[in-house]
This record gives structure tokens, C-alpha cells and sequence, in this order.
């Protein structure tokens, strides 16, 4: 099983699904270079957002760490310590901040 993430209107091929552990991002690169954070929660589903830091702008947040707030599963920069929303990609602790989401899907390849 694989973690696929939709790129423009294509679907790509980010890691081997055993390769995640909940609680826990890996980095992925990307077709066109960027990097995408890829996470599971405890449930298994997935979810994968931009890598980059918005506001240091390092290449981070797959090693920042994951919780829930209100419901909201996030996950927190490892440098600053702001969280971002896994389904929104919106900073909760600044509602003017966002960073890119990706659509995943879990594939049979």
C-alpha cells in the first residue's frame, strides 16, 4: 500500500504506507521539488501539507510534533512552535498564516 498525494491533476506516488508511523511526519520530495510533510493519526488516516516552515522558512515540519486541539488534528513546527491544522494547512496561532495542503489517497501500488 502507498500514500499517494494529488499533484495539479495527477496522482503521485509520496511513500510506502508502512513508512509512516502515527504521531510522526516523514519528508517527501516532490516531482516539481518542494517538499511535502506526510503524517497518519492513531486512526490511520492520512494527511500531508507543505514542509516548509512559513515562518522561518526552513523545511521542518515533518519533524514537528502532531496532537489535536478542539478536535483539530495539527501538527506543531519544531523551531517556533506554531501549529498547523493537518486538513486546512491554517496556522492556529495566527489566523493570517496558512500553508499548502495536498489531497492523499491510499493506493493498492
Amino acid at each position: 500500500m502507498t500514500l499517494q498525494l494529488r499533484i495539479d491533476d495527477s496522482w503521485f506516488t509520496a511513500c510506502d504506507l508502512s513508512a509512516l508511523t502515527p504521531g510522526r511526519g516523514v519528508a517527501a520530495l516532490l516531482p516539481d521539488g518542494r517538499q511535502a510533510a506526510l503524517f497518519t493519526d492513531r486512526a490511520g488516516r492520512p494527511y500531508a501539507i507543505d514542509n516548509r516552515d512559513p515562518f522561518s522558512g526552513a523545511q521542518v515540519l515533518s519533524r514537528g510534533l502532531t496532537g489535536t486541539a478542539n478536535g483539530r488534528p495539527f501538527v506543531a513546527s519544531p523551531l517556533l512552535k506554531q501549529r498547523f491544522d493537518l486538513e486546512t494547512g491554517h496556522c492556529l496561532d495566527d489566523e493570517t498564516v496558512t500553508v499548502q495542503t495536498f489531497a492523499v489517497r491510499v493506493g493498492a501500488n
